[in-house]
């Protein structure tokens, strides 16, 4: 198949494929990508196309700071939170204000842990350090340097290890409660025993150590920046690379009960060139300054690490694998838009992911199969902590915050459909609602894109009876779910609600005539669907004997359609049927049928097939003027006579309708000259010529043919000829 056939057939079948638009018609909702357009509150969105109620989640506080970077959980239960945008470390009794306990001169807190005793281990960037906070009666190991400085409510503060390094990004203790330190921009990981002794525990060739954990057998796995890697290393320092994720950047690690490793990583991997970035997200409204700004000892930082004000969309996107533990990896989840900062397992052994930059927290259930359980009032969930009483702790930046989400549903949830538009004002018809439990369901429409500006209040769908939509017929409509908890789990699998625009004529853009085009209709392609409508582009052949005619018409409800074509000539009142019940928008017809005149063709569009009768409408469009002229013109009075050396040639061309354009003479069979009409202008339907033509001396007795020929505007041609002997 030719590569024009190939786009003609690709052409018909866009077009073909708008469904025909007659009576009634739905608007679905019934997968995740169609329910993702709304807006949730306490309903979750799973991946397989169904709403129901997501676990309660509950503002716990609210810092002055722009991000929560890490939580800690203290031990009677409170809540300890590593900030930035100001720099602090919260202690967090839920129902109370956060109460500041350490403000270090650095730009964030980036990391925290807490022993068993409930000494704090605080890392901060940039020019990383690990502050040891204490609360007086604490147990207490060594600082490793500098004096203890007292901070508020009975804490104090000593630096307890400086790794001499741009940045620390996580912070791990083991069950003999080394403390292990990752680091940034040389890749290396420190060990910091009890008593404060530390070493270079290891040494990777990756610019940053990004998050660290345990496995089930003690070995601590970490994950890097720059080439994506998951290292397992066991407690001599012994490291080995488990995964080399498609990503640059690991940005999380969940260790389940059976050994399994979840890695969540993110952005685009380079080959060669410099190291890439790490994404850290730095709040707005925090310090001028950020980390890649601050001057210190060591230099500007190094061209690896930038850091992302929170854009929407992630370069090279972001995943989600799962390592099993005899080493086989899989993904499990990916996104174009989400930056996935936490992972963490709920108290019933389901992985969670806290997300960025949209403030959503995904239940991962396996491969491709998750639920987008909630959207904070923030645009990063950058921690999330287990609790003691077997929820988590979610907390964000952009506002930094801290929330609890528990295992139970929320009491009640709502979820608001995205606007649909009709396109047309349009009448509501019934509710088709499938799912479970007690769900009620309400609609409301309105004649801006915009629910906020005058729509109608919600109006109640009893679904035990007729199910009808009594919202005011409207242009636009939209839909929400409230559900509520029972004995039967509250779900919603497909609403469907049907609707009649209202009909309005078709719209004419233009209709153009064209003399000399014929026009072919292509076969219809045969894969498609008898019901399926074909509207195809005519091929177009040049063809004098021709006229062609072709519309563009457009029709709100997308209904079928059928044209009707007349003609009327210059004069005449009454229009005179061409052609009709014609369903494409083009028609040729053979221009001998029309005598020679000035002609405008009419177009007749109707959307009777798509309405009962009575209910069709219909518009017309009129071409410009047009001129059909097929007739030649006449040659007369041809004469030719020697005289001397000359031949005189004479002639007169007549037209009935059009001026003749040009006349042409040949001697002799020789090449064709062209010839001026007396006057020389040649701008009348009857122009006469006279000229002479120069004989060789040869001649004298011989006898010449004289062939002329006339053609009119259209070129419509006739020709003549005479016999002259010289004497």
């Amino acid at each position: 198949m030719s590569r024009s056939s190939l786009a003609l057939l690709a052409l018909c079948l866009s077009t073909s494929l708008t469904s025909l638009a007659e009576g009634t018609r739905t608007w679905q909702q019934s997968t995740y990508d169609d329910f993702v357009k709304g807006t949730s509150h306490g309903v979750a969105i799973s991946s397989d196309g169904m709403l129901e109620l997501a676990p309660s989640f509950k503002l716990i506080a609210s810092t002055p700071s722009s991000a929560v970077w890490a939580t800690a959980i203290g031990p009677q239960g409170e809540i300890y939170a590593a900030t930035g945008a100001p720099a602090r470390v919260y202690r967090i009794v839920p129902g109370s204000q956060p109460n500041a306990i350490f403000q270090p001169q650095e730009l964030q807190v980036q990391a925290l842990v807490a022993d068993k005793h409930g000494v704090l281990y605080a890392a901060t960037n940039p020019d990383g350090k690990v502050y040891k906070l204490e609360h007086s009666g604490a147990a207490t190991a060594p600082a490793q340097k500098d004096a203890k400085s007292k901070t508020e409510s009975g804490w104090t503060s000593s630096v307890y290890f400086d790794p001499q390094t741009k940045y620390i990004w996580a912070l791990a203790i083991d069950s003999s409660e080394n403390l292990y330190v990752a680091t940034g921009d040389h890749g290396e990981i420190f060990r910091v025993s009890p008593n404060g002794d530390h070493s270079l525990f290891f040494k990777s060739d990756e610019p940053h150590i990004r998050v660290l954990a345990f496995d089930t057998e003690g070995n601590l796995i970490a994950g890097s920046d720059g080439s994506g890697l998951i290292y397992r290393i066991t407690p001599n320092g012994e490291g080995f690379v488990l995964y080399s994720a498609p990503k640059r950047e690991i940005t999380s690690l969940a260790v389940d009960k059976a050994g399994n490793i979840y890695a969540a990583a993110s952005g685009e991997k380079r080959v060669g060139g410099n190291s890439p970035s790490v994404s850290v997200v730095i709040p707005s409204g925090g310090e001028k300054n950020s980390p890649s700004e601050k001057p210190n000892s060591s230099g500007p930082p190094p061209e690896s690490v930038t850091l992302s004000s929170g854009s929407a969309g992630v370069p090279g996107g972001s995943e989600i694998d799962k390592i099993s533990a005899n080493g086989s990896p899989a993904r499990l989840w990916n996104s174009r838009d989400d930056l996935v900062y936490s992972l963490a397992f709920d108290g019933q052994g389901h992985l969670l992911a806290g997300t960025g930059n949209r403030g959503q927290i995904y239940e991962i259930a396996g491969r491709e199969n998750y639920s987008e359980l909630l959207k904070a009032g923030a645009n990063q969930i950058t921690a999330l902590t287990k609790t003691p009483g077997g929820g988590l702790y979610a907390s964000t930046s952009n506002l930094g915050k801290i929330f609890l989400l528990n295992e139970t549903p929320t009491s009640e949830g709502s979820y608001e459909s995205d606007v649909f538009d009709a396109h047309i004002f349009s009448k509501w018809g019934r509710a088709e609602f499938r799912g479970t439990g007690n769900v009620e369901l309400f609609a409301r429409s309105g004649n801006v894109d915009n629910p906020d500006r005058n729509w109608s209040p919600w109006k109640r769908i009893d679904l035990e009876k007729t199910a009808k939509v009594t919202a005011p017929p409207a242009r636009f409509i939209q839909w929400k779910a409230v559900l509520h908890p029972g004995d039967v789990a509250p779900r919603v699998d497909n609403v469907t609600l049907n609707y009649l625009p209202q009909n309005v004529a078709p719209e004419f853009d233009e209709v153009v005539v064209t003399p000399g085009n014929r026009y072919q209709s292509p076969p219809r392609p045969p894969n498609l669907d008898p019901g399926q409508r074909f509207d195809p582009q005519p091929n177009t052949v040049h063809d004098r004997q021709y006229i062609g005619v072709k519309w563009n018409v457009h029709n709100d409800n997308d209904d079928q359609m059928v044209y009707s074509v007349y003609y009327r000539g210059d004069g005449q009142s009454r229009w005179l049927l061409l052609k009709d019940n014609l369903s494409e928008r083009f028609y040729s017809f053979d221009a001998s049928l029309l005598p020679d005149g000035g002609y405008t063709i009419k177009v007749v569009a109707s959307d009777a097939p798509s309405h009962s009768p009575g209910e069709a409408l219909s518009s017309e469009k009129e071409s410009d003027r047009f001129e059909v002229d097929t007739t030649p013109p006449q040659v007369e009075d041809v004469k030719a006579s020697v005289q001397g050396n000359s031949l005189r040639v004479q002639f007169r061309a007549v037209d009935s309708f059009s001026p003749i354009k040009r006349a042409e003479y040949s001697l002799d069979a020789g090449d064709w000259h062209f010839v001026e009409p007396l006057g020389q202008l040649s701008d009348s339907k009857s122009e006469s010529y006279d000229f002479s033509l120069p004989l060789p001396p040869d001649s004298a007795t011989r006898e010449h043919v004289v062939v002329v020929r006339a053609f009119d505007r259209y070129d419509n041609m006739e020709s003549a000829k005479t016999v002259v002997t010289a004497k």
